[in-house]
């Protein structure tokens, strides 16, 4: 017998730039939203994490993996960035400096290896989503992603006000978000609207470098727990 309608979750919406192979703490707000809208309707800031990821340097401390893009213009939207003409070239160099993972033999290697090596071309957002697929069916996520250009959204919109009418448009009753956006929304603004706003707490897990425990930890047992932490 179905609970009573009081008593059920509300239609949790959540809204993120795609990222590649972000950290653990990403995914735990892909496991509290019933859906998970990529906005990749919104400008592509280059120094940001959409293409690419940190991982260890083999010399020490902390690199950017990036993917190889197309040149682009500034105002470019996340939805219309290319692969570069000669990613795959240039992506097995970068891939080459950390010769390690050819041998890793994590539970996920294997598929982490095949995503890694699998021809680059196209839409990076398409390499993008496929990506938060893999890893949120390796974390054992529901996964219900949706594409912000997907939806009918006025491109006037901008800020808070875009984000809530995404929400609107997808019978949401309640925004999750991570807590570095307490400083974009209003509590007030989503009450108007008939909407709750909630935020994550800060992420203080060990997984900030999500690629290379998905390829080298002999079981995913911890990084699920850290992911499902807050169910």
């Amino acid at each position: 017998m179905p609970a009573p309608a009081a008593a059920q979750r509300p239609r949790t919406v959540a809204v993120m730039q795609p990222y590649f192979f972000p950290y653990a703490g990403y995914f735990r707000l892909l496991a509290q939203a019933d859906v998970f809208v990529l906005f990749d309707c919104v400008q592509h800031r280059a120094r940001g994490r959409v293409h690419r990821t940190e991982v260890p340097a083999p010399a020490g401390g902390l690199e950017w993996l990036t993917l190889p893009l197309a040149p682009a213009a500034r105002e470019t939207r996340i939805q219309d960035l290319r692969l570069a003409d000669q990613a795959d070239t240039l992506w097995a160099e970068r891939l080459a400096r950390h010769a390690g993972w050819a041998k890793a033999r994590g539970e996920a290697a294997e598929a982490v290896r095949a995503f890694l090596q699998r021809p680059l071309e196209g839409a990076l957002v398409d390499h993008l989503e496929a990506s938060l697929r893999l890893v949120a069916g390796l974390l054992g996520l529901p996964a219900t992603l949706v594409r912000s250009s997907s939806l009918a959204i006025d491109p006037a919109l901008k800020g808070q006000d875009r984000v809530l009418a995404i929400v609107q448009a997808l019978g949401g009753q309640r925004y999750l978000n991570p807590p570095g956006g307490r400083a974009l929304y209003e509590n007030e603004a989503f009450a108007r609207q008939g909407l709750t706003l909630d935020f994550l707490p800060d992420y203080s897990g060990p997984h900030r470098c999500l690629l290379p425990a998905l390829l080298e930890a002999p079981s995913l047992a911890a990084l699920r727990a850290d992911v499902h932490a807050l169910d």
